[in-house]
């Protein structure tokens, strides 16, 4: 049995973050090789960017929160 055993990659089996990096990875062109490969597919590069647009979309997301909290005050 091989060590590095491939992970199937199930789309609707997802937790709200891998639903967020997969959605980012979509819109960026990688999600038809994410879904036949893996993420282990992606250059440094791409999983960087990928990570980057996550954090962004986290901190607008708080924010966006943090506005609605003080508006209903």
């Amino acid at each position: 049995m091989s060590k590095s055993k491939k992970k199937q990659f199930d789309v609707n089996d997802m937790t709200p973050e891998e639903k967020l990096k997969f959605e980012i990875a979509q819109e960026l062109g990688l999600g038809d090789r994410v879904i036949k490969d893996g993420w282990r597919c992606l250059t440094s590069k791409e999983s960087g960017r990928i990570g980057g647009m996550i954090t962004k979309r986290k901190r607008e997301l708080r924010k966006e929160a943090c506005q609605n909290e003080e508006s209903s005050l």
